[in-house]
């Protein structure tokens, strides 16, 4: 909010910028009239500066209704995602993650590459951090790229995997893991909706795709 520097007797105000934790709009309109009654009868205060000073105030009062529209907006913004987020209960999700659920078959590994890769590697590691197996699918194209990973020699349960590139340059290519599975349920947590998904929290903002579960 407005901060005020002095008041003096020659009825001069000198506004800071904007600052939350110093004055607000009720005091700066408190100390506006505390100065018109005080001021000096033999030097009253110019009308170009008490206009000026009722500009200030007005502006003041507007980024005040502002920012209380801007909280109600962000309210029902997190409602609708709350809401959002219950209804995909059941359903089959592609969202940014590493962890993938193994159940002694074949488990698809997916990724987003930044660029085309000449070289490509997976690496996958077990829930202790342990590395279980090294993918090698070749060179692949910018985008979405999938490889299905043959984990019957393994125990069921929940893996990562991490995905490393370089172009035919020898520099590296980015890429970013992703992860499929039905949502199992949803909680809450400092206002944000988090799904699960595979045994882990998936947060709400990072589903990318929504589909019906195969039947």
């Amino acid at each position: 909010m407005l901060g005020v520097e002095s008041v003096n007797n020659n009825n001069s105000i000198s506004l800071n910028a904007l600052q939350a934790d110093t004055v607000g709009k009720d005091e700066f309109l408190q100390m506006m009239i505390a100065q018109l009654k005080n001021q000096d009868p033999l030097n009253p205060l110019d009308g170009t500066d008490f206009t000026a000073q009722l500009a200030q105030f007005s502006s003041l009062e507007q980024l005040v209704n502002m920012n209380d529209q801007l909280q109600n907006i962000n309210l029902y913004q997190s409602s609708l995602n709350n809401a959002e987020s219950v209804n995909l209960i059941g359903k089959e999700i592609t969202a940014e993650g590493d962890t993938i659920k193994s159940d002694g078959s074949s488990t698809d590994l997916i990724y987003n590459l930044s660029g085309n890769a000449q070289k490509v590697i997976i690496t996958i590691y077990d829930e202790s951090g342990k590395l279980v197996d090294t993918l090698e699918p070749g060179p692949q194209n910018q985008g979405r790229n999938s490889m299905a990973w043959d984990s019957n020699s393994l125990a069921n349960g929940n893996y990562t995997f991490e995905v490393s590139a370089i172009d035919a340059g020898g520099d590296v290519v980015p890429a970013f893991t992703e992860i499929k599975g039905r949502v199992n349920g949803v909680t809450f947590m400092n206002g944000s909706p988090y799904l699960f998904v595979n045994g882990k929290e998936i947060p709400f903002d990072r589903v990318i795709s929504v589909n019906e579960p195969a039947i």
